[in-house]
């Protein structure tokens, strides 16, 4: 499918048609890449996708510690009441 540049304002930009959208399951935000001499337009992936199933998976191979030791402070040691 061609399609062609249209100026918006000092930018240029490209209309894309409903059933391109629809298709590519495209929202109000998309990820643009270049690779080579080809523009990749993708939906944008919601901001820590991912994070909950990466965690679980740390934590089953024991790699979920701290990495500092756990420290005390002159606060914690003197004046606060457990």
């Amino acid at each position: 499918m061609k399609a062609q540049l249209i100026r918006i304002g000092n930018s240029r930009g490209i209309r894309l048609p409903k059933v391109v959208i629809e298709q590519a399951g495209l929202t109000e935000d998309v990820e643009l890449e270049v690779r080579g001499a080809t523009v990749v337009i993708t939906a944008a992936r919601r901001t820590r996708a991912g994070w909950a199933e990466a965690a679980q998976q740390l934590h089953a191979q024991g790699a979920d510690q701290l990495l500092d030791p756990d420290t005390s402070t002159d606060f914690e040691d003197a004046e606060w009441q457990w």
